[in-house]
């Protein structure tokens, strides 16, 4: 069994030190300008510190893409906005071959000219807006940080994250995101309205002369070595356990899976939402200050880790059984010794 070495050298208690105060500052940083929606930004903190994309789902409005920006900026990370579209071609997003001539031979030659998915933090807004194919142009990136064009491969430059968006509201004229591309979310981030109190601070913000300066307080090679410290943080036999057989548990064809599974569940999760969990949990355990992942982080990043994960049978939608209520029926007897659950 392959363990990862425990954080107890003098350079990784440091960089972990160092995290937590990076994130502490970086909320601060956000809070200048983004006003409440600490679990939103907590989750996208941890996400970008296991190397993992977020897809963000909210109405118009939230402050969603405000949000993105000043995250890239606090980090001092490059940052590009796409707006997806019907029209949208794949080359649009990774880049086309052009042809330029060279002002001192007089030649032709064919360029690349590299398009907005050459950046740090890449927003793909309204990403279900776009046809499959131009939604495709993305898993490359997503998955190996790299993109192939015209029998050429360019190396992304690190760190590199997606976020992405999508309305839950409007679905004509949209293109439902395919399992695999899902898949390759860390995070399904559900952004809720603010409460009355924060919406009352935004209006006050946003209809006066308030203004705010974001400053960067943590570089790309910093959070390069972050992630390089997530994974080297222990993982409790125990804790392990419990997110195999919670994935295992959800899965209808699995002998493991739980009794209401195949009346509820149509698909369950493939092993990157164990892989991915467990990496999820080693960084929430680091931004709250711990050296070792505990049962309650997984439990918490249960929801965004499955949420797009788990396919709901015909069933279940009839009786109106969201996927936030079977992982939140999944956790609740988790947490109950297996002889104890009926």
């Amino acid at each position: 069994m392959v363990q990862p070495p425990p954080i107890e050298t003098q350079d990784d208690s440091a960089n972990a030190a160092r995290l937590v105060e990076a994130c502490s500052a970086i909320r601060e940083q956000v809070g200048r300008v983004v006003v409440g929606q600490d679990d939103v930004i907590e989750q996208l903190l941890i996400a970008i510190l296991a190397r993992g994309h977020c897809l963000l789902e909210g109405v118009p409005g939230l402050a969603k893409t405000l949000m993105i920006r000043t995250l890239a900026e606090s980090m001092h990370l490059t940052f590009r906005r796409i707006q997806f579209t019907p029209d949208l071609m794949p080359g649009d997003i990774t880049g086309t071959e052009i042809i330029q001539e060279d002002p001192e031979t007089g030649r032709r030659k064919m360029m690349f000219e590299r398009g907005p998915v050459f950046t740090q933090m890449l927003l793909a807004d309204e990403i279900n807006r776009t046809p499959p194919k131009t939604q495709a142009a993305l898993l490359e990136a997503m998955q190996e940080h790299e993109v192939t064009a015209a029998g050429h491969t360019y190396r992304l430059e690190e760190p590199f994250f997606v976020l992405a968006t999508q309305n839950p509201i409007e679905q004509e004229g949209t293109y439902p995101l395919p399992e695999a591309q899902r898949d390759r979310f860390l995070f399904h981030v559900v952004v809720d309205y603010p409460s009355r109190d924060e919406e009352s601070e935004i209006v006050d913000r946003t209809t006066s002369t308030f203004d705010s300066v974001v400053k960067a307080v943590v570089s790309g090679e910093e959070i390069i070595q972050f992630q390089q410290t997530v994974r080297r943080v222990p993982l409790p036999p125990h804790v392990k356990d419990w997110v195999l057989d919670a994935v295992r548990a959800v899965r209808p064809r699995d002998p493991e899976s739980r009794s209401w599974t195949k009346e509820l569940v149509e698909w369950g999760p493939g092993p990157r939402a164990s892989q991915q969990l467990v990496l999820a949990a080693k960084a929430r355990a680091l931004v709250h200050g711990r050296p070792h992942v505990t049962i309650d982080d997984v439990q918490t990043l249960a929801f965004p880790v499955l949420r797009h994960r788990i396919v709901p049978t015909f069933a279940a939608e009839a009786d109106g059984i969201t996927v936030d209520d079977l992982i939140a029926r999944l956790v609740k007897e988790m947490a109950v010794k297996p002889a104890a659950v009926v």
